[in-house]
């Protein structure tokens, strides 16, 4: 008997969301609110990458140079990102998700205050750079291992009904991270150039201590999920959970990890290298830019959890269709904008980006790719998934897309093309995937590829 079969009111088996364990929803708070601390701390360091760190860190080079070396240095963190994906995805499936979302807490809030304080090129010469990758790389182990256990914490707590939604808190982490650090460095801009490139932009770096502080004492309160309660009492726990999720399931790894790339590349294209463009190329005033990210990045999380919502009622791939397509349509009317320079033009640009079409594209994807994946190596599924596509999807995209604008001779034409490419990949990957929306995390069963998972009926699901 599944837990399908279970009638509504029978009692139901000790670890499921129907049990007097923790309220899914103060699971989704907890999970929500530490994402957004995490994320807070590693968009500080792209937004830093655009509008300060060529000028402290990287001043020996030109112009051009100088920035390429900062969004390398960007890149370098989510090169680091799959390192701390395997290492907290192994041990998330043997040992647990709440130990290894303490430990991400700890390393990313450590690291990101060290950044704050770190000496520039002038004091203390090719030290400063090279602290500074190192530093940037610890921000990615730690970012690395976050979310696989974020998204788990919120996606095994929820009801099978109303995962989509509750799975989309975890997802909130990354427009709320984005919205606060551009309004942390919205707030540090309306100094006086001197002061905020002296200890302005660094405060925003130094808070992320308090931050680390209240996100700790929030996860602590929060229990094992109750599907890797499960794992471990019947003494499944995988031993080498990467590998069995390479060897079990690579066609679902593949194609999750397209699925993956419109909403790293599109998140990217609009919060760092359109910030850059638009100031340091087109001329924008900084607050403008930073003002409009953090209204889009205000949708974006808004639709995040709409869109996680609908994926519950409409399926996970339709629901993701449909931001992909607006991202396909997007892609042109948003680099001419930029080029405009105007502030209307900018606003829209980053509604449409960050809060339409990322909003959109991931909200659902919580619930999705966790439930491709089996209990046994979830977090590591999740984590090798989002962390390996990231180093291109994400961390490469401010670069290639310097480097277009280049084969252009400054035109944004091709960076239009290359997203138009990237969301049919994504497009082509999702329909490749099967419909996951109503399978039973409890079992073991994984749906073919080439056939889609049909929803059971549930005695509340026809109630409702």
């Amino acid at each position: 008997m599944t837990v399908h079969d279970v009638p509504t009111d029978a009692p139901r088996p000790a670890g499921t969301a129907a049990d007097d364990g923790p309220d899914p929803r103060r699971v989704a708070a907890a999970s929500s609110v530490g994402a957004v601390i995490e994320w807070y701390d590693f968009f500080l360091y792209g937004t830093a990458a655009g509008l300060v760190f060529d000028r402290l860190y990287f001043n020996g080079l030109d112009g051009p140079a100088a920035q390429f070396a900062a969004f390398g240095t960007f890149a370098v963190g989510f090169v680091a990102r799959p390192v701390g994906g395997l290492i907290f995805g192994h041990f998330g499936d043997r040992v647990g998700r709440k130990k290894m979302l303490i430990w991400t807490l700890l390393i990313m809030g450590l690291g990101t205050t060290a950044v704050g304080l770190l000496p520039t090129y002038d004091q203390i010469g090719v030290w400063a750079p090279i602290l500074l990758v190192v530093l940037r790389i610890l921000q990615g182990i730690g970012i690395g291992g976050e979310y696989g256990g974020a998204v788990l914490l919120a996606v095994e707590f929820a009801p099978e009904e109303k995962r989509g939604w509750f799975g989309s808190f975890a997802h909130i982490g990354v427009p709320g991270g984005l919205f606060l650090a551009s309004g942390a460095f919205t707030i540090a801009s309306q100094l006086p150039d001197e002061q905020f490139l002296a200890w302005g932009w660094r405060a925003c770096f130094v808070v992320s201590i308090v931050l680390l502080a209240v996100g700790a004492w929030i996860r602590l309160s929060i229990a094992e999920t109750p599907s890797f309660q499960k794992v471990q009492e019947q003494k499944h726990v995988s031993a080498t959970p990467v590998l069995d999720v390479i060897r079990s399931q690579p066609r679902h790894l593949l194609l999750g990890m397209g699925t993956r790339f419109i909403e790293g590349f599109t998140f990217n294209l609009f919060s760092v290298f359109f910030l850059a463009h638009a100031v340091n190329v087109v001329g924008v005033d900084r607050s403008t830019v930073l003002g409009a990210i953090m209204v889009g990045a205000a949708l974006g999380v808004v639709l995040v959890l709409v869109s996680g919502g609908l994926s519950d009622r409409f399926g996970r791939r339709p629901v993701f269709a449909v931001g992909a397509v607006a991202g396909l349509l997007f892609a042109v009317p948003a680099t001419q904008l930029v080029a405009g320079g105007t502030a209307w033009g900018v606003l829209l640009v980053m509604v449409g980006g960050l809060g339409v079409v990322y909003g959109v594209v991931y909200g659902p994807l919580a619930a999705f790719w966790s439930e491709l994946f089996d209990t046994r190596y979830r977090y590591s599924a999740l984590s090798f998934l989002y962390q390996m596509s990231g180093v291109v999807a994400s961390g490469l995209t401010p670069l290639v897309a310097v480097w277009l604008v280049q084969r252009a001779d400054g035109g944004l034409g091709l960076v239009a093309a290359y997203a138009v490419g990237v969301a049919l990949l994504s497009l082509v990957c999702a329909w490749l995937l099967p419909e996951t929306r109503g399978r039973d995390l409890a079992t073991d069963e994984v749906a073919p590829v080439t056939q889609p998972v049909t929803r059971p009926v549930t005695r509340s699901a026809a109630r409702g």
